[in-house]
């Protein structure tokens, strides 16, 4: 009786009377499309590409928006490989805190922290990542993450409460690992970007920038201006 008894008390534990011994997990979430309409209001963004664009169509687009102690980053790119970040004290590759999301061969999406030397990226294994999500969809990679507004004296890892210029690259991967970004020259925030101040900064991609340049505007005046009066 006293064995029967056991026997029934463990079923009832380890049952949800369902007749199936253990629950079944929670769903996990989907991605959470990134907002666009919040760029400038409650988060900064930069969007890089054709004008109009948004966190699906432009070339390249980051927001940054403080949570507590965290910032929190959404990234975003035209690529099968990697999109990453930059903080940096000028406008040159070279001794910077970097964050990447990287696309690897099994279809994941993984936040790496590295820093630059010189040219190339050191992978840094002291992650400051927390809160990791992230997607490749439509030959896209975009992620989610934060990371702490201040950290412990470190040369790899800067303090976001400070102002710091950005550096904006994406690129393709090799089994997970980035290579050499798209561009030769990747854009670069015009002045430092401060986390206290939101806005929504868009820089014309290299197509857009040949037309929208003062000179050209001026020389396509004066052709069509001879065009109309035509020739003596």
């Amino acid at each position: 009786y006293c064995f029967s008894f056991l026997v029934f008390y463990l079923v009832m534990i380890y049952s949800d009377y369902t007749g199936y011994p253990f629950p079944t997990a929670p769903p996990v979430d989907p991605f959470a499309k990134i907002r666009v309409d919040d760029c400038g209001k409650t988060k900064g963004c930069f969007r890089y590409g054709k004008p109009g664009c948004n966190a699906e169509t432009c070339d390249y687009f980051l927001s940054y928006r403080r949570i507590g102690a965290d910032v929190e980053f959404e990234l975003s790119a035209d690529t099968d490989g990697w999109v990453a970040v930059g903080f940096s004290s000028d406008k040159k590759m070279g001794g910077d805190d970097v964050m990447a999301c990287v696309h690897d061969d099994n279809g994941r999406v993984r936040i790496q922290h590295f820093y630059n030397v010189g040219q190339w990226a050191k992978e840094i294994q002291r992650n400051p990542a927390r809160d990791e999500e992230g997607v490749f969809e439509n030959n896209r990679v975009t992620c989610r993450f934060k990371r702490p507004v201040y950290v412990p004296r470190e040369e790899t890892i800067v303090d976001l409460h400070l102002s710091w210029y950005y550096l904006f690259a994406w690129g393709p991967a090799i089994q997970g690992s980035i290579t050499r970004h798209d561009i030769d020259s990747p854009p670069v925030s015009e002045r430092v970007v401060s986390i206290y101040k939101y806005e929504d900064i868009f820089m014309p991609s290299a197509a857009y920038q040949t037309f929208s340049s003062p000179f050209c505007l001026l020389l396509i005046v004066a052709l069509t201006f001879y065009l109309l009066m035509g020739t003596p």
